[in-house]
């Protein structure tokens, strides 16, 4: 009977202790659940790769096509002008293109300070001459220079006896030396066509003759009318602009630069014109910027200090396509070409203070880290010190990521 009640409380003992068991169990569950749910959770961010790559820095702004050298016909002599029946767009022949006709005064005769105004222009006109002859002279040989420096270089090279930027710089020493000699030649032709204006203006002091001379005006240079300034017939005195001509063909590009980014164009940079009106871009270079800056009001009202550059086509524009004077353009000006630049995302970067600074991941925890950067291309920025190649960086960190914050890569991103 001892027997079979002891046994009874051994059972009773060991429900006892199973049932704490679970109950100790349970709680320990629920306390695991309870300390997962409220362990901070490891913020999720999307990284990218500090890398070397190549980096193209540049600046880009509209501009406008213009034509290099614009000719203004002006009347040589007072008298009575024609209607002129060309318009804005007309082609123009040189030496066989009337572009306007006037008849001189009855008179004919000029006082001596009219005839010494008139000889001085002449030996001013045929002085200009000269020397336009002499820098086409120029032009020439350094034209055939380039042209026996390019056939050295082209030969070269396909057995790989030069690199091929060696040869893109002949390529464009050439084109840049024919169109120099095509200007000195429409520059030479326009001091031509002084030199005769400059004669007519004496045609009528001379004894005997005619008393009533029709001056003609041909056209100085192969070309179209570009604008006209003095359609109707009337009377119009010596100087007075009649219209202006140009060649289409010498063209050349006109941006306005902010005066900041003026300041760090290289001589002869490089230029991608982008938005004329064709597929691909057309190449160019830098000519000129000038000098002297000026204030532009922007569409928003603000004031902003602006300078002048020049740009040299390079190749010519495709058949099928018309680029023509004051066209609107697209100039992409190259500052600098890298191609092996240590750079970071631009994304990865904010300010602090007058810093630079960045989170970097290492082994699961985001790291503030100040940088030091260097001219950027809008997708990324050089590094110059702060960080190395491999390092990986937090893309636009919230507020929530904090220095030594535990975090967790998304994705990686590279720029």
């Amino acid at each position: 009977m001892e027997s079979g009640t002891g046994a009874k409380n051994a059972k009773r003992r060991r429900d006892g202790v199973g049932k704490k068991a679970a109950a100790l169990g349970i709680a320990a569950a629920l306390v695991s659940g309870v300390v997962v749910l409220l362990w901070p959770k490891p913020l999720e961010v999307e990284t990218a790769l500090v890398e070397r790559a190549p980096l193209v820095v540049s600046v880009s702004e509209e501009g406008k096509t213009r034509i290099r050298h614009r000719y203004t016909v002006s009347a040589p002599v007072t008298g009575f002008l024609n209607r002129i029946p060309l318009r804005a767009g007309d082609p123009v022949r040189t030496g066989k293109t009337v572009l306007a006709v006037i008849e001189a005064e009855a008179s004919g005769l000029l006082t001596p300070r009219s005839r010494a105004e008139a000889e001085a222009r002449l030996r001013t006109a045929e002085a200009a001459r000269s020397l336009r002859r002499s820098e086409l002279d120029r032009a020439r040989v350094n034209l055939d220079l380039a042209q026996k420096q390019f056939r050295r270089q082209d030969r070269l090279l396909p057995a790989g006896g030069i690199s091929q930027q060696e040869w893109d710089i002949a390529e464009t020493a050439l084109q840049v030396a024919a169109k120099d000699a095509k200007a000195t030649e429409f520059a030479l032709r326009m001091a031509e066509f002084e030199v005769e204006q400059a004669k007519s203006a004496l045609i009528q002091g001379e004894e005997g003759g005619p008393r009533a001379a029709s001056v003609r005006l041909l056209a100085p240079v192969d070309g179209y009318v570009l604008n006209v300034f003095e359609e109707s017939a009337r009377t119009v005195s010596s100087g007075t602009p009649l219209m202006e001509v140009g060649d289409p063909d010498d063209l050349e590009g006109e941006v306005d630069l902010f005066s900041v980014d003026a300041a760090v164009v290289p001589p002869d940079a490089e230029v991608l014109v982008e938005r004329w009106g064709g597929a691909m871009p057309l190449r160019g270079r830098i000519s000129l910027v000038e000098h002297s800056g000026f204030t532009k009001i922007s569409a928003l009202g603000v004031e902003e200090q602006r300078v002048k550059a020049r740009i040299t086509f390079l190749d010519p524009v495709p058949p099928g396509y018309r680029l023509g004077d004051r066209f609107r353009i697209q100039a992409r000006i190259i500052l600098r070409r890298s191609d092996d630049t240590l750079q970071v995302p631009l994304g990865a970067l904010f300010r602090q203070g007058g810093d630079w600074m960045t989170f970097v991941v290492r082994e699961g925890r985001a790291f503030l880290q100040r940088v030091e950067i260097g001219q950027n291309d809008g997708v990324a920025a050089e590094v110059l010190s702060g960080l190395s190649e491999g390092d990986r960086v937090v893309l636009h960190p919230s507020e929530k990521v904090a220095d030594g914050a535990t975090v967790t890569g998304r994705g990686e991103k590279n720029p």
